[in-house]
């Protein structure tokens, strides 16, 4: 099928290349994309509104090569809402890019039509007049060094709950959708760099007390069987992978939030590994497992 014009609310959109295989490896299509997007758009927008994303798009599919879109703007829709911001942790940096803002459906079917497979966000939210607010997220990625697998991430998940939550701190886990998970905590923060430094302080003291098994360092030579609790990804030029958003891997996994019953429960890597089609199900079944995530921040 060449092109095909939807009505999606307010808006005309075309749709283009709807049978173009995306995951050869089962046969998804850039129609079960956008529908996977349309259905799960009412708990996903939730976690995108007000944040500068960050396209990932696979054009030919993900065993054909991808690219990073962080500037819309010299094809966007005028309806696209945008913000821009100037790269660089705290702004000064040398480019200049229009974020899109995926706030309403429309502008997540445009983009799943981009094949923007991945959507990746920051832990803070665009302000006024294209400024950068102060982070409201505090997040850890656990990303297992083979033979590693999301299982020990699990039990390093488990080490990070108990300390956070001394620290009067609620952490939400769910699976990055390839070989690892993240966990999210509610924060309120005057200081931009102020959940940088509490994660690496608490990473690396947490690597001290467990050598065997967390690192807090990127050192891929002594990655071997640990966990790397990267706490990088609070650093505001970062962007961590969306809430629900697919993954470019064999098959259409999501990053899926969990229970912590199910993260103490995790004996196996697939009994975290949930494609688009369970997601959804999982959704009908439980709704949005983040859905208080931004309430009642704890201030740090």
């Amino acid at each position: 099928m060449g092109r095909v014009t939807v009505r999606v609310q307010d808006r005309e959109l075309t749709l283009s290349n709807l049978d173009k295989v995306l995951y050869p490896a089962c046969g998804f299509r850039k129609r079960d994309v956008i529908d996977y997007y349309r259905r799960i758009a009412p708990v996903l927008l939730p976690h995108l509104r007000g944040r500068a994303t960050t396209l990932i798009r696979y054009p030919d599919g993900v065993d054909s090569g991808s690219f990073y879109e962080k500037d819309v703007s010299r094809h966007a829709p005028d309806w696209v809402p945008t913000a821009r911001l100037v790269s660089g942790a705290d702004g000064t940096g040398r480019a200049v890019n229009h974020h899109v803002l995926i706030d309403a459906l429309p502008t997540l079917v445009w983009t799943a039509n981009l094949a923007a497979l991945e959507l990746h966000v920051p832990q803070w939210t665009v302000g006024e007049h294209d400024t950068r607010n102060t982070p409201d997220l505090l997040v850890f990625d656990l990303d297992p060094g083979p033979p590693a697998t999301i299982v020990e991430c699990c039990r390093a998940a488990e080490i990070l709950h108990e300390r956070l939550r001394a620290d009067g701190l609620r952490a939400y886990p769910k699976t990055s959708g390839a070989k690892g998970m993240q966990l999210y905590c509610p924060v309120r923060t005057e200081r931009p760099d102020r959940t940088s430094a509490y994660a690496k302080r608490l990473a690396h003291e947490l690597a001290a007390e467990h050598p065997d098994a967390l690192l807090a360092k990127m050192n891929r030579a002594a990655r071997t069987g640990k966990v790397f609790l990267d706490w990088s990804q609070n650093n505001p030029a970062k962007t961590t992978i969306a809430p629900y958003s697919l993954r470019a891997r064999d098959h259409p996994t999501a990053s899926t939030p969990l229970t912590w019953d199910e993260v103490r429960a995790c004996r196996e890597p697939d009994q975290l590994r949930y494609t688009a089609d369970d997601v959804l199900e999982r959704v009908d079944d439980h709704g949005d497992l983040l859905a208080d995530l931004h309430t009642d921040p704890h201030p740090l």
